[in-house]
């Protein structure tokens, strides 16, 4: 018997929600505001340059977090599915199975990074003012590829098991840790004490830093008898469909960053035509933007283990519910957010930096992506449901669309069109088409489970 096994059948909705969504929230809170500190302590440094460097980085940066998101997304909606038959040997051999195929997939991308690091920084878009400042990053973030993998994965897979406080507690020590380090990496002096003045290769040194710490915490947690996870190499399996298991959803939920990072990438691209201070606009108003999707993504992944449990013990009526409820929740949180963001949006982009060119370019840029705030959340319940209930197409689908065969023709084509009004406005545009897409296919799919109940 699992130790959350109430919060999983037996607790109302609402507060199993409660339950799960809320330390996922918040962790996503402490995230994104080490996101908004890291490039504040890079602002400070008065440096346009560094802003988009980092800018410029960030997409190279999410591969890794891709790679985590194999093993996390894709571990913990097998590892709830187990759970929900009841199979708890599974479980170990998934959680030992992510932790060394994780470690190995770290220290591949890790040499690969070192290898083709300046194709990759000309790819990405660095121009001549950039390039230093993001191979200095670069390189810090590549030796720290592993730590990120793991530390991505076990948040997940701890959360995957309904200890929804403990990966809050891994997530947010790690990122607390990160912002106590990051002045004093970045900056020369701060509160008048000397620091070591590394700029953006200090930011990096303190993320590698940061995930280590969150790792010590989850394995910690792993290690109490309460957990169901092992990091014992013997239950290390991949036959028996442990990594197919795996893959089958890690790699959907794994290509919604490699696009992400893809689709930054060629944002960038065409955002360096039109100048560093572009560059560095788009780069703070995601940062900034990044409260509110991770808010409702937040809730999204909170409940993605109890709707993975549901659905492999066949309660569809407890799932949907939970489906329901959660979407109320993030269609609140996305009004209200975007209320507040249209009002102090020159407030919130000022505190990154001080430059009032680029000050004026992230205003209009945020309010621009802004325009899909309201009902974002109906996306990422859905296609975290999908990744829930083992479905890789529908979630596949849903990745590629957001991040790619919608925003990229929308980016290459409305750029053509209206230049930089176009790049800024593709997408909100690629969210809305994204979400009626996922709505349709859970429609089509709600028809099997009403089938099911109606035999029941």
């Amino acid at each position: 018997m699992i130790k959350n096994i109430d919060i999983f059948e037996k607790d109302p909705i609402p507060r199993a929600v409660l339950k799960l969504a809320l330390p996922t929230v918040l962790s996503m809170i402490v995230a994104v505001f080490y996101n908004m500190v890291d490039t504040f302590f890079v602002g400070m440094t008065n440096d346009p340059n560094q802003v988009a460097a980092v800018s410029v980085a960030t997409p190279v940066f999410l591969f890794f977090m891709a790679a985590g998101n194999i093993f996390g997304m894709g571990g913990s909606s097998f590892l709830s599915r187990a759970l929900g038959e009841k199979q708890y040997d599974k479980a170990k051999k998934i959680s030992s199975f992510c932790l060394y195929a994780g470690i190995l997939t770290g220290v591949i991308g890790a040499v690969l990074m070192f290898v083709f690091m300046s194709n990759i920084l000309h790819a990405v878009g660095t121009s001549e003012n950039t390039f230093g400042f993001a191979k200095a990053y670069l390189s810090w973030i590549a030796w720290g590829g592993p730590a990120i993998v793991i530390s991505t994965a076990f948040g997940n897979l701890v959360r995957g098991e309904g200890a929804a406080q403990s990966a809050m507690k891994g997530m947010m020590i790690g990122t607390v840790a990160n912002i106590i380090l990051d002045p004093i990496f970045i900056l020369d002096s701060f509160w008048g004490l000397p620091c070591l003045g590394l700029g953006v290769a200090g930011a990096a040194i303190a993320t590698d830093l940061g995930n280590l710490v969150s790792i010590a915490i989850f394995f910690g947690h792993i290690l109490k008898p309460s957990s169901i996870l092992t990091l014992s190499p013997k239950y290390f399996a991949v036959r028996n469909g442990i990594l197919k298991g795996v893959l089958l959803i890690g790699l959907p939920a794994s290509i919604t960053n490699i696009l992400m990072s893809l689709s930054n990438i060629l944002m960038n691209k065409y955002l360096v035509t039109y100048g560093d201070v572009a560059v560095a606009g788009m780069g703070i108003a995601m940062k900034a933007n990044m409260l509110v999707v991770f808010i409702q993504m937040g809730i999204a992944a909170g409940v993605q283990p109890l709707i993975g449990y549901n659905y492999g013990a066949a309660n569809y009526k407890r799932m949907k519910g939970t489906m329901k409820f959660s979407m109320i929740c993030d269609i609140t949180m996305g009004i209200l957010l975007g209320i507040l963001y249209f009002i102090f949006t020159k407030e919130i982009v000022s505190v990154f930096i001080r430059d009032e060119a680029v000050i004026n370019m992230s205003v209009k840029m945020l309010r621009a992506l802004m325009f899909s705030s309201p009902v974002l959340g109906l996306l990422f319940i859905l296609n975290f449901s999908f990744q829930a209930m083992g479905k890789a197409k529908e979630s596949l689908a849903i990745a590629v669309s957001r991040q790619g065969f919608v925003f990229v023709p929308c980016t290459i084509i409305l750029n053509r069109l209206i230049g930089l009004e176009g790049l800024i406005l593709s997408q909100p545009i690629a969210d809305i088409v994204s979400i009626l897409m996922a709505t349709i296919m859970f429609l089509f799919m709600n028809r099997t489970f009403r089938q099911i109940e109606g035999k029941a």
